[in-house]
């Protein structure tokens, strides 16, 4: 049964509020978009903040409650005038888009953007005593469906805010889903950037109770509004609780959750800060961090390389996996192997035959002259690749160990040099710290 058309019967439009009984079970919530031209799905927003998708049938039933709105009329909040107080520092904040700059309109069920100043004051009333703010859109996109480009445009905005002298720090609202490749990007992107760009995101959507959405974002404000912080991180929850918040390193931080507020964690790395929420107190957990100065020229590297791969090794690996690398004429090459940075080259009996094939394919890989480099799918830990055989034939072959580096932040770094570099150069610098990608020493477990 169509889905439309079930709705359009009972003469109930999007935005409206409704009881559907489905074999003996009741949701009570209101219409959201369908997101199809044609399906049998109804989907409803729940008080709870959830959603739900319910397959209709002949025997489905809908009704029509109280507190119905039309879509039409919903979604649109009245604005509060945004005072700007004197002797507070400027916070630029520029859009990128996420949970975090969005909230959800119950009579529509859907996501309304909040892209003006006056809208995330209103929403987070906090922030107009930390500090003054600025704002801009510069783009409304899932971060999962974020392309090399668009990493490009948030480095040249971040550039053109930076310029502003009023300018106290830069906070960039982010989808979770890829933030740590957005923070790695801007990070190599950004040389010696003389303030604080601070990527923020939320687990939950604003509007539900256990929203981590408020206190991520006054966090990252106050970080940047009282400390000499200079170079780009992301400001995220560190446990389930709203006690703190953590600053955590751009290129040495990873997604670790689908779903927990505490979700980001450090890499072979340790936070650089912590804020306590309720008392706002700021403990620098590192002390060598960059700080503020004169004392080096910014330069923004404002390019990357778009024909550049990561590939995730896997048991039953086909050569035609590493055969389109060869096949399209990819610059770069990216290989997220197992252990300490090796994947299926070798023949030990009739059924590994095929990983000479592989051997072969990387062969010619490395042949054509583009880069190949190793990461460790492990997550914690160091490639070393001189342990054992597979690692030293992959070594012979011109193969790059990326050492501590995740393979997430390596890919990264090699679009970025392949972008700003000639090949040899980039070559030259992908096993090289250059943004504390590269630890000198990996510690047995994380830090401790």
């Amino acid at each position: 049964m169509d889905a439309k058309k079930f709705l359009a019967k009972a003469k109930i439009t999007q935005g409206q509020l409704v009881r559907v009984t489905k074999a003996g079970a009741e949701y009570v919530g209101t219409v959201m978009p369908s997101g199809q031209k044609k399906g049998s799905i109804v989907r409803l927003k729940l008080k709870s903040g959830y959603n739900v998708g319910i397959a209709i049938d002949d025997k489905t039933k809908v009704e029509k409650l109280e507190g119905s709105q039309q879509a039409a009329k919903a979604g649109k909040a009245q604005r509060e005038p945004l005072a700007q107080k004197q002797g507070q520092p400027k916070i630029m904040i520029l859009h990128i888009g996420g949970t975090i700059a969005s909230r959800v309109d119950y009579r529509t069920g859907a996501v309304t953007a909040a892209f003006e100043p006056e809208d995330l004051l209103q929403m987070f009333p906090e922030l107009s005593e930390i500090a003054n703010f600025g704002t801009k859109k510069i783009a409304q996109i899932a971060s999962e469906n974020m392309r090399i480009g668009h990493y490009e445009l948030i480095a040249r905005e971040v550039a053109k805010a930076a310029a502003d002298p009023q300018v106290k720090g830069i906070l960039l609202p982010h989808g979770t889903d890829t933030m740590h490749y957005t923070s790695a990007a801007l990070a190599f992107m950004l040389e010696n950037i003389n303030l604080p760009v601070i990527l923020v995101g939320a687990q939950r959507s604003s509007d539900r109770a256990s929203s981590d959405a408020a206190m991520n974002l006054i966090c990252a404000s106050e970080f940047i509004a009282k400390t000499d912080f200079a170079g780009v991180a992301i400001c995220m929850h560190e446990g389930l609780d709203d006690e703190n918040c953590v600053i955590l390193p751009a290129c040495k931080t990873r997604k670790m959750h689908s779903s927990r507020r505490d979700a980001f964690k450090a890499v072979n790395d340790t936070p650089i800060a912590r804020i306590n929420f309720e008392g706002r107190k700021i403990e620098f957990l590192k002390k060598g961090y960059q700080k503020q100065g004169p004392s080096k020229k910014f330069r923004l590297y404002g390019k990357m390389d778009p024909k550049v791969g990561l590939i995730k090794t896997h048991t039953n690996m086909q050569p035609e996996e590493f055969g389109y690398i060869l096949k399209q004429k990819y610059r770069g090459l990216v290989i997220e192997g197992t252990g300490l940075g090796h994947t299926e080259i070798v023949v030990s009996d009739k059924l590994s035959r095929p990983n000479e094939k592989i051997f072969k394919t990387i062969k010619k890989i490395c042949s054509s002259g583009t880069i190949v480099a190793m990461a460790t799918q492990t997550i914690f830990g160091r490639v070393q690749m001189h342990v054992y055989s597979p690692g030293t034939y992959l070594l012979d072959l011109g193969v790059i160990p990326c050492e501590d580096m995740t393979a997430e932040t390596a890919f990264i770094k090699l679009s970025w040099l392949l972008g700003n570099f000639p090949k040899k150069q980039a070559r030259e610098l992908m096993g090289k710290n250059l943004r504390g990608e590269i630890s000198d020493f990996t510690k047995f477990i994380n830090g401790k």
